[in-house]
């Protein structure tokens, strides 16, 4: 029996023999508690007990502020946490145990240097675990083509769409080109009075690099016509007929009245005829071209009716040497003289009126020296 069997057996043989001693068992038990922790110690037989866990941290800077400020930094390894860079870009992870760590920054906006690193934790803080945040240069990218032949290309419009907007206009060549791009889905449209084109319009697609080859073929726009005839000969002979709308343009009618517009493409147009001494019915007429021409857009020439005002007034005394006539086409002011002389007898004619005005007139007396008496009452005249 070995010694500690041997003195537990003692112990058991004293604690029965000793019961009514107390004082004397508890002071017995201490030493054999004593005795029995060495006996663990003699046979090799030691419990290890666990190291109690370090608590310690790991810290750092990331400058400048304006990219510290607020960046994410993200620890891993040994354990794992997150905590944010506050206003002067400082950070701290806390209630760490010896171990290896990664550390990590990130913002949107900047990259980090250098990112990531390792920190080692072993029975100290860490400190010092800094970064430096740089802006991030956007990447951009061009869409490119060519517009042939160059005939139709040189001078055309290009327009860009979708993830942005811009206009450009081909060089002689028919080049374009759109840069400063970011990724995204765009549209390319070109335009060129004149001439159409194959395809009209196509989509590109920018992602991480150059698109290029985004070409068109540019085709003479079929052209159409419009043409008439005012009538009779007489006022539609030497007319002067105005196109507007999608195309301006002035032609004079020959001898029977004919006109023609040539080389339209399709759109909105008006045509509009003028002859002196003449009105027209309709005074103008609208046509839309639509892949086909126009004839028969014709008008009727009448005569216009030339209208005058005969004025007459009642003599004033003898010292009135002549007389001058005022108009205005407001009642009571404004007035113009009108005749180029003083005026010797009782009437004038105006023939420069114009029809559908409303004119008012007054008389003034004038004496040998020119001097000009008040207006006389007004007469207001309608012209048809």
């Amino acid at each position: 029996m070995n010694r500690l069997a041997t003195d537990s057996f003692r112990a058991q043989n004293l604690k029965l023999s000793l019961r009514a001693n107390a004082p004397l068992l508890i002071a017995i038990l201490s030493s054999l508690a004593w005795i029995g922790g060495c006996a663990g110690v003699v046979n090799g037989k030691s419990s290890a007990q666990p190291t109690p866990s370090g608590s310690y941290s790991v810290s750092g800077t990331i400058s400048p502020t304006a990219g510290g400020n607020g960046a994410t930094v993200t620890l891993s390894g040994s354990a794992s946490a997150t905590t944010t860079a506050n206003s002067s870009g400082n950070y701290t992870f806390t209630g760490l145990a010896n171990g290896s760590y990664t550390v990590s920054a990130s913002r949107t906006g900047y990259t980090f240097s250098p990112s990531p690193q390792t920190a080692t934790v072993n029975g100290a803080n860490m400190t010092a675990i800094n970064f430096t945040a740089t802006p991030q240069t956007a990447q951009t990218y061009s869409i490119a083509g060519i517009i042939s032949p160059a005939a139709g290309g040189s001078g055309t419009t290009v327009s860009l769409g979708g993830a942005s907007s811009a206009t450009t206009t081909t060089n002689a060549s028919g080049d374009y080109s759109f840069t400063g791009l970011a990724n995204g889905t765009y549209a390319v449209v070109p335009s060129h009075s004149g001439y159409t084109f194959s395809p009209s319009t196509q989509g590109a697609t920018v992602n991480g690099a150059n698109v290029t080859a985004i070409n068109f073929t540019a085709s003479p726009a079929p052209t159409y016509s419009i043409s008439g005839t005012i009538t009779p000969a007489a006022g539609g002979s030497g007319a002067q007929v105005t196109l507007g709308g999608a195309a301006s343009a002035t032609v004079v009618t020959n001898s029977s009245g004919n006109y023609t517009f040539t080389g339209l493409t399709n759109g909105a147009y008006s045509v509009l005829p003028a002859n002196t001494g003449y009105t027209f019915l309709p005074a103008s007429q609208n046509v839309t071209i639509n892949a086909a021409n126009v004839p028969a857009v014709n008008f009727t020439a009448n005569q216009a009716v030339q209208h005058s005002v005969a004025l007459t007034w009642s003599a004033t005394p003898s010292i009135a040497s002549g007389y001058n006539v005022y108009r205005s086409t407001v009642s009571g002011s404004a007035y113009a003289k009108i005749n180029s002389g003083v005026i010797a007898n009782l009437a004038y004619k105006d023939a420069t009126v114009t029809n559908g005005v409303t004119y008012f007139y007054v008389v003034t007396a004038v004496d040998a020296s020119l001097n000009e008496s008040v207006y006389s009452n007004e007469l207001q005249m309608n012209i048809p």
